[in-house]
């Protein structure tokens, strides 16, 4: 399904070639990614657990998105809220507007199903840009502090490791398009 077009940029459903594209590409520009992580997702695409978006870019695949229609494992899972997980836009593609495309139709996406979506962010450097990002768009931490492999971190937590998997969640209020 395509959900934006315009004579640069298309925004249409992750299909499997591209699964091998963002690894590929992924890996050459310094990033750890595996190409499970694009199967997973779009094995739960097929199965109805989630929406995963690729953009298009003058004919390449350069960014990614999925909104899980329930969240995973973190600060709101089991409540009912869709959650955007693992956003990207290769590094030579970003700052074009691609990745604000995305999160808006993403974003469109969730309020299909609720007046709330959220997700995890990485606390590392890696993440700045999407942090800024997320803070600009309107999402505000949830409050249960930093989390760490799916668990919130103790105060004074000794035991964690400043990689991927240290998150803060976020959350935003949405225009629910759902109905009463």
């Amino acid at each position: 399904m395509v959900y934006y077009n315009d004579k640069e940029l298309m925004i249409r459903n992750m299909e499997e070639a591209d699964a091998r594209i963002f690894t590929d590409e992924e890996n050459a520009q310094g990033w750890h990614t595996d190409i499970s992580k694009y199967l997973e997702r779009l094995r739960d695409q097929a199965a109805g657990k989630c929406v995963s978006l690729t953009a298009v870019y003058k004919g390449l695949p350069v960014g990614y998105v999925n909104v899980y229609l329930t969240g995973l494992d973190g600060a709101f899972s089991g409540k009912g809220f869709p959650e955007i997980v693992d956003f990207g836009v290769l590094e030579k593609y970003q700052r074009k507007g691609i990745g604000s495309k995305l999160m808006d139709i993403a974003e469109e996406i969730a309020g299909q199903y609720a007046n709330m979506v959220w997700l995890g962010v990485g606390l590392h450097s890696g993440y700045g840009s999407a942090q800024r990002m997320y803070v600009k768009r309107g999402y505000i931490p949830d409050g249960t502090g930093v989390w760490y492999r799916d668990k919130p971190c103790a105060q004074y937590e000794t035991e964690i490791v400043n990689d991927d998997e240290l998150v803060l969640f976020l959350s935003k209020k949405l225009e629910w398009k759902g109905e009463n």
